[in-house]
């Protein structure tokens, strides 16, 4: 699949903006603070409904506005598709995909699959279990959309139960409903569970071969699924830390406690590897995001580069460049610097400047 355009109006520092893209290799280039991870950021809405960074929608909303508005052409299997994103500073988003309003933001999930890749994901590996819970979340969300409903539930049914929990210390007798949560808990945390370790198995596999590549066969990383709690043992183990839950008045077990690890022959690299085994690593886990949305959806996925090649050395620069072939993919930079004018053809090139786009080939 490929975009066609995007236009935004009223999105972050963007009065109005259009960019028509190439199928291929289009660069965003421009000084800091200008608007270029804007547009990828815009990209990114349009086909998961949420920003990157995990922003509230008015914070997406240029200042001084009360919406703004993303408008997205795509080519899906060479059927023509446009989204709509419609961001309201006071009420939930309207989206629409041809022109169509959509009543559950799932239905858009799948229509693209989009691989945002910043200098930040290169911390995935040594950040906190959060980040890797999150990364796991978005690509499967848009692989799964019944694990994007599942995912909806079990958060939904969480905070429901931590609520009551907080409840129940000024009224006690509630504790009586504490089952019925308890059994929702359960029943969708499972699924949960069950998905994420098939997902994780899968991209194990690719990830091991990625790494071996890029380190010449010096690392055998494997990628581990720790859950918190396993399918078997969920169920008893929640009732084991009621106490403790009404104590704390939070929910201690669950999917939404869980982790990966990246283990090279036994060793943690999470804990025990260097800074550069962890970004080897963490490319690597980048990398075999697209393998796996081409194995698993017959497709190419769209690759977003948000100032990331300036963060590798020459090897992983290279690798990663080579990695792309037949992928569109759009790279932010602050210049055209000689990295990538030698090693890599600028289909299309846009200048940002103070949320002006000047398109320069």
């Amino acid at each position: 699949m490929e975009i066609n355009s995007i236009k935004v109006g009223n999105f972050r520092n963007y009065d109005n903006a259009k960019l028509e893209f190439h199928k291929h290799t289009n660069i965003i280039y421009g000084d800091n603070a200008q608007g270029k991870t804007n547009i990828l950021e815009a990209i990114f809405v349009c086909g998961t409904t949420k920003s990157h960074k995990s922003s509230k929608d008015k914070e997406l909303i240029k200042i001084g506005c009360d919406e703004a508005h993303i408008r997205m052409f795509i080519k899906k299997k060479g059927i023509d598709r446009r989204i709509d994103i419609h961001l309201k500073k006071n009420s939930t988003k309207g989206i629409a995909i041809d022109g169509i309003p959509i009543k559950r933001s799932s239905e858009l999930l799948g229509m693209t699959n989009i691989i945002f890749f910043s200098p930040e994901d290169l911390k995935i590996v040594k950040n906190g279990p959060s980040e890797r819970r999150r990364f796991i979340n978005l690509e499967l969300s848009q692989l799964n959309s019944v694990y994007l409903y599942e995912l909806g539930e079990y958060n939904k049914i969480l905070m429901q139960r931590n609520k009551l929990l907080k409840q129940i210390y000024y009224t006690p007798s509630l504790i009586d409903t504490l089952d019925i949560w308890d059994e929702k808990l359960i029943e969708y945390g499972i699924r949960i569970i069950s998905e994420r370790k098939e997902f994780v198995d899968k991209i194990s596999d690719i990830v091991t071969s990625i790494n071996e590549k890029l380190t010449g066969g010096r690392e055998h990383i494997k990628v581990i699924y720790e859950p918190d709690v396993t399918k078997d043992e969920f169920k008893k183990n929640l009732k084991a830390a009621r106490d403790k839950d009404l104590k704390f008045n939070t929910t201690s077990i669950g999917p939404h406690r869980d982790d990966l690890s990246f283990i090279n022959r036994d060793v943690d690299i999470r804990k025990y590897g260097s800074q550069g085994q962890q970004r080897t690593c963490a490319l690597s886990l980048k990398l075999a995001e697209i393998e796996l949305v081409k194995e698993m959806t017959n497709d190419t996925p769209i690759l977003l580069l948000d100032d990331v090649l300036s963060e590798l050395d020459r090897n992983r620069q290279n690798y990663l460049l080579d990695s792309i072939d037949g992928i569109q993919t759009i790279v932010t930079c602050t210049g055209l610097e000689e990295f990538i004018d030698g090693r890599l053809t600028l289909d299309r090139i846009f200048c940002i400047s103070d949320g002006t786009v000047i398109l320069e080939k």
